[in-house]
């Protein structure tokens, strides 16, 4: 059924960097490229089709020539595509933000909300990010802080390292940091409702809107709870299963794997170069690359030196 290397959409937006196309190899059209939108069916920046007979397509044409068989059984219970994965590179901090669930983002916005996970690909030094609460607020103290300027004094403020993973749950505070490369896997939408943006102002001298009433509607006032339900995963809920992938060419070589008919499998290179081989089709990879197998596509083998993630959706 084939192996589909993807070309992303790009994000110039006004905190970015330029990390994605000098170490990436993404293309560039702005003067930053805060984010590429590696494996999309969204129609605000959807993923492209770069090899075999659907080069130049979107995935969601391909979806749609093929049918959602290619997605497998487990996604049957979706109306759309079901997730969405981004490479971001966080030069400035980005605002302040919280993303509603499905039913207010359903309700209000006409699409899903947003549940994503965060794998810390690269962190400068004193690197951190915002993530849920210090402690439990009342509703009244978090519109008072945001109206006085001091949202930032109650907020959790983490250190982080390549290598970290966070989980986000719909409805959880948050923000990244400046000097931070991110690999982000998410539900399938682009509802995001900003709170604080330190004062900045676009390339037109506007301040971008900001969504106070409606954060006020969905955010969880309080600290984040560990999870340890995801092992031996490093993400799992209902819309994505990610897992680590770490070949180091000598001691682990390659890695053995299956499509099924359940699900699709993506595969995120975060480094190294190698090759894919599926069936009679072998694709080359190298660092920053995104692959798609189609669900169905059976046993497939991942050679030489990787750094990735594989994303899946389970029952």
């Amino acid at each position: 059924m084939g192996i589909l290397k993807l070309k992303p959409s790009g994000k110039d937006y006004i905190w970015g960097g330029c990390r994605l196309a000098e170490e990436y190899g993404k293309e560039k059209t702005g003067e930053v490229l805060a984010e590429t939108w590696e494996l999309s069916c969204h129609p605000d920046g959807p993923s492209y089709i770069s090899n075999g007979e659907y080069a130049g397509k979107t995935l969601e044409e391909y979806i749609a020539l093929q049918g959602k068989a290619v997605l497998g059984t487990h996604c049957e219970r979706f109306d759309n595509f079901p997730i969405l994965i981004k490479f971001i590179d966080a030069q400035d901090n980005l605002s302040i933000q919280v993303h509603p669930d499905n039913q207010y983002a359903l309700e209000r916005e006409g699409q899903y909300g947003k549940t994503e996970m965060w794998y810390i690909m690269d962190a400068g030094e004193d690197a951190f990010l915002y993530y849920g609460f210090k402690k439990e607020i009342s509703r009244e103290e978090f519109a008072r802080r945001i109206e006085e300027d001091t949202l930032l004094e109650v907020l959790n403020q983490v250190p982080v390292h390549k290598g970290d993973v966070f989980f986000i749950e719909a409805g959880t505070i948050h923000a990244i940091g400046k000097n931070i490369v991110i690999a982000e896997i998410q539900q399938n939408s682009n509802v995001t409702y900003r709170v604080y943006d330190y004062g900045r102002t676009d390339k037109d001298g506007n301040r971008r809107e900001l969504h106070i009433d409606k954060a006020l509607d969905v955010t969880k006032r309080e600290r984040p709870k560990k999870d340890s339900s995801q092992y031996p995963h490093i993400a799992d809920c209902e819309y994505f299963t990610v897992d680590r992938l770490y070949l180091d060419g000598e001691t682990a070589a390659k890695l053995t794997g299956k499509a099924t008919e359940k699900t699709f499998v993506s595969i995120l290179v975060l480094d190294g170069e190698g090759t894919v081989v599926c069936g009679d089709e072998s694709a080359e990879y190298k660092k920053g690359d995104s692959l798609f197998l189609p669900a169905g596509s059976g046993e497939f083998i991942i050679e030489g030196i990787c750094d990735g993630l594989i994303t899946t959706v389970r029952a």
